[in-house]
């Protein structure tokens, strides 16, 4: 359980760039060879944990969870499992909102544009790690996006930086009556991707 220990405002918040160089440095918790973990500490935000490829899938949840190198949770274990078994070579997760918090009702009110900024910057170059084809996104936050109202226009600014870098975004599982895609913990570990209109989605369920 992790609940946040102020608000993002209130701290340092290191950003993207900056926690990438140390990420890359020789670590004695983990291989940096194979895993991506930004930063490379336990703190209230994460921006990216994942493992390092040339075909990443890209799976975009709502806020960080508690998993770390070599001890990831039961969404990140099925989040590797779906990646692999759809011929990606490696996962990136990547959330909506980067502050950490196990229950998102502790989750701040408010956005931090600093923190978005930074995660937004994060979620770029996790795009550009994929070295052949399109960049693979995987919409996969659930009904949780509706716990804030910042929440999908954090996702609008997703959409127009992978417009930019040529991404498809993909569902799996069944979608919510509201069109939300389905959270990756509950999914068969043999689930397929979707196609998935995430632009299409946000007028539908969240536009008046």
């Amino acid at each position: 359980m992790h609940i946040p220990s102020a608000g993002t405002a209130e701290q340092s918040i290191l950003p993207f760039a900056q926690a990438l160089e140390q990420a890359r440095q020789p670590n004695p918790d983990y291989d940096v060879a194979h895993w991506l973990f930004v930063p490379n500490y336990y703190c209230d935000y994460r921006y990216i944990l994942g493992t390092a490829g040339e075909k990443p899938l890209i799976c975009v949840g709502i806020n960080p969870s508690t998993a770390a190198p070599n001890a990831l949770d039961n969404t990140l274990k099925s989040v590797e499992r779906i990646a692999l078994g759809n011929g990606y070579d490696s996962f990136i997760m990547f959330n909506v909102y980067a502050q950490r918090a196990t229950r998102p009702d502790d989750m701040e009110m408010e956005c931090n544009p600093f923190l978005h900024q930074e995660n937004m910057a994060a979620f770029r170059w996790a795009l550009e790690q994929t070295r052949s084809g399109a960049p693979a996104v995987w919409a996969a936050w659930g009904a949780i996006i509706e716990k804030r109202p910042y929440l999908p226009a954090c996702v609008s600014d997703m959409i127009r930086i992978g417009n930019e870098l040529g991404a498809n975004w993909y569902s799996a599982g069944a979608r919510s009556k509201k069109g939300h895609p389905h959270h990756p913990l509950y999914l068969r570990k043999d689930s397929g991707l979707d196609p998935f209109d995430v632009s299409e989605y946000l007028r539908t369920c969240f536009q008046p």
